[in-house]
């Protein structure tokens, strides 16, 4: 069935070259012009890709884990944006007056609950607005002088995304993308981070994931740094407690759902900054583990994130490194590593070095190993070890560490044996516009000649082999990663449970698909 299915979904995608992907095929829903090829740059291709057999295909598939994701960047921004005009007391406030065009483009923004108004100005738009100063959200949205309050969503929304022009002008290089990257954060974590919002999030992310195939999740997360507000409160949190505990109990009541009944969970890889210095990295690494003890089935493990290039390498955090586990080890915790390394296109620098420090130092996962395939004796290492290598095709080149999904490293790591996932890191910022994992499955099936759907189906499977679905030391995690489907716990139960849902996802391709399909295209 598997076999046939394959076939099938290789004739569709041969089909779709020869007449979706062409510029001499019309239609109405795109209006680009010029070269039109398959595996073209994501900002370009987006619309025309969701409109074909093969999206609906990758759309229905089980996709397994999702091992490598931001929370704060998987928001459904339309909703986002609804939902802080729907919960009362929002205000906004600006770095400066927002009076020209230029100045909208520019300016940051923020947003805050209050319970009344402290504005000095009745408008972010005029040349009077004083910086900092708090404006009810609906008054600034109603007078914004572009559209109202359509166009004053445009613009959060503009600001909390890259756009696609942006996405497109690769000539600016990593450095331009990154600080416009890092920015967003701040502008969703300022709207995110109320309990209000952050409880309606959680179970719509999960809702999102789940109707995209996706079965579990690990998160990455920053929740110590930007704070969180209590409902009806003006003072922030004076730790991670709460912002934890709602994560918690909002996945649990997931699984608890009619609608979460067949999802499998989520766990959080909790996530410090690598720019900060020490003092700021051992207080987060000390809420790590206060949050562990407190909820031990949530926290999976701990990770740098951060632009690698402007960021500390990892050798310059060895100390706090060593100390962190010497810490968890006094607490009776074990917390593992899933570093980022190797998001670079150094080859010999202190950031490509990140991938040698994060072997020795124990990583469980590898989040993107974009430069690893420069490194035979790492690949030697990471097969060895049975290190997996959390890939973000398309993050990576709206990032601009490649033109497109054609001039992607993943194949040769594939070829060379590496174990592997897809993953979609930031997929509200980086303008796939959902949560799920759909955009960059489509985008390997189409873009690379040798994968297939066979070879998407390892992807899945790989993820599933190596999510943390529960706590082992580093001799047990090696060990259940080797029995994978031959083992006795979890993993090897959702890894049967995933060749299930394959073996059906083989069977609607082929009742589908099967009879309208020449399996020989080419002759």
């Amino acid at each position: 069935m598997a076999k046939e299915a394959c076939a099938i979904v290789s004739a569709i995608r041969y089909e779709e070259q020869q007449t979706v992907w062409t510029s001499e095929f019309e239609d109405s829903l795109t209006k680009d012009s010029g070269a039109v090829f398959p595996g073209m740059m994501f900002g370009l291709a987006r619309e025309r890709m969701q409109s074909t057999k093969l999206w609906k295909i990758v759309k229905k598939m089980p996709k397994g884990a999702l091992l490598h994701c931001h929370l704060e960047a998987m928001v459904d921004m339309d909703w986002m944006l609804d939902e802080i005009f729907k919960i009362g007391g929002m205000h906004v406030q600006a770095t400066a007056p927002m009076n020209t065009d230029q100045a909208r483009n520019s300016v940051a923004i923020k947003f805050k609950w209050l319970k009344t108004t402290r504005s000095l100005a009745s408008s972010l738009w005029t040349s009077s607005y004083n910086a900092d100063e708090f404006v009810p959200i609906e008054a600034a949205a109603d007078s914004y002088p572009d559209g109202g309050r359509q166009g004053f969503k445009d613009l959060v929304r503009s600001k909390a995304t890259i756009t696609q022009f942006e996405s497109l002008n690769h000539q600016e290089g990593p450095g331009e993308i990154w600080r416009k990257f890092t920015s967003c954060f701040g502008v969703i974590g300022s709207i995110l981070h109320h309990e209000s919002i952050w409880r309606a999030f959680i179970p719509r992310f999960l809702r999102m994931l789940v109707e995209d195939g996706v079965q579990y999740v690990d998160l990455r997360a920053v929740l110590h740094r930007l704070p969180f507000y209590r409902t009806g409160s003006e003072e922030p949190e004076k730790d991670a407690t709460l912002i934890a505990s709602i994560l918690d109990e909002e996945i649990m009541n997931f699984q608890e759902s009619e609608e979460g009944k067949d999802f499998w969970g989520a766990r959080l890889i909790f996530t410090d900054v690598r720019q900060y210095g020490t003092k700021k990295i051992v207080e987060g690494m000390k809420q790590c583990i206060a949050l562990k003890e407190q909820f031990p089935e949530l926290i999976a493990g701990y990770d740098l994130v951060g632009h690698e290039d402007l960021g500390r390498p990892l050798s310059d955090v060895t100390r706090e490194l060593f100390w962190f586990k010497k810490s968890c080890a006094e607490h009776g915790v074990d917390i593992p590593f899933f570093f980022h390394a190797g998001e670079t296109l150094g080859d010999g620098d202190s950031t490509d070095e990140n991938l040698f420090d994060a072997i020795l130092l124990g990583t469980r996962r590898i989040g993107h190993g974009f430069s690893l395939y420069k490194h035979p004796l790492l690949i030697n290492m990471v097969k060895e070890r049975k290190i997996l290598v959390e890939s973000c095709p398309i993050s990576n080149e709206v990032l601009r560490l490649t033109s497109s999904i054609m001039t992607h490293p993943l194949p040769a790591l594939l070829a060379q044996g590496v174990p592997t996932s897809l993953s979609n890191d930031d997929p509200a910022i980086l303008g796939q516009g959902h949560s799920g994992m759909t955009h960059d499955f489509w985008q390997a099936l189409q873009g690379w000649e040798n994968l297939g759907l066979e070879g998407l189906g390892s992807l899945a499977e790989n993820s599933v082999r190596y999510a943390s679905f529960d706590d082992f030391t580093a001799k047990e995690w090696a060990q259940d990663i080797k029995e994978g489907a031959f083992g006795h716990g979890e993993r090897a139960d959702r890894l049967k449970e995933w060749a299930q849902a394959w073996e059906k996802f083989c069977q609607w391709i082929v009742l589908e698909f099967g009879q309208d399909q020449d399996l020989d295209p080419e002759d």
